[in-house]
């Protein structure tokens, strides 16, 4: 694996709703954990249009409560590849519903790699090999 910073980017932002919640008002850590997933997906292909799945979540650290009303931010960072990998780091920010406080969270890091349409591992510097979709006019 070659370390790397990449620019911090926006990878999704999600606003949290009643059904996302448990019986406390707070959302699920699994709601979190799907969106942390997308995120990592998001930040992987920026490397290549390939299939892109997670071989492992490496960490996740959940620091502060998501409330129901949250604007939740993902917000991702490439810090290392190999030659068909990517380590992702995640920084997930929400912005209260009651006070537009920024508030980091939860942090994670995820390894994703590119695959070919039978789950080997391919080097994701190479073509595309997500096939285009027919358009329809």
């Amino acid at each position: 694996m070659t370390p790397l910073q990449s620019t911090p980017t926006t990878a999704l932002s999600v606003i949290m709703m009643p059904r996302d919640s448990n019986v406390y008002g707070t959302i699920f850590g699994g709601i979190i954990l799907s969106y942390i997933d997308q995120s990592a997906f998001v930040e992987a292909r920026r490397h290549g249009v390939h299939r892109w799945v997670t071989a492992s979540v490496d960490r996740v650290d959940f620091k502060q409560p998501v409330y129901v009303g949250d604007v939740v931010r993902f917000v991702t960072c490439t810090t290392k590849t190999g030659s068909s990998s990517v380590v992702v780091d995640i920084k997930v920010e929400a912005e209260r519903f009651d006070s537009g406080d920024h508030v980091i969270v939860t942090e994670a890091t995820l390894t994703m790699v590119s695959v070919n349409a039978n789950g080997k591992a391919i080097p994701f510097d190479g073509p595309p090999t997500v096939q285009a979709r027919n358009a329809k006019g």
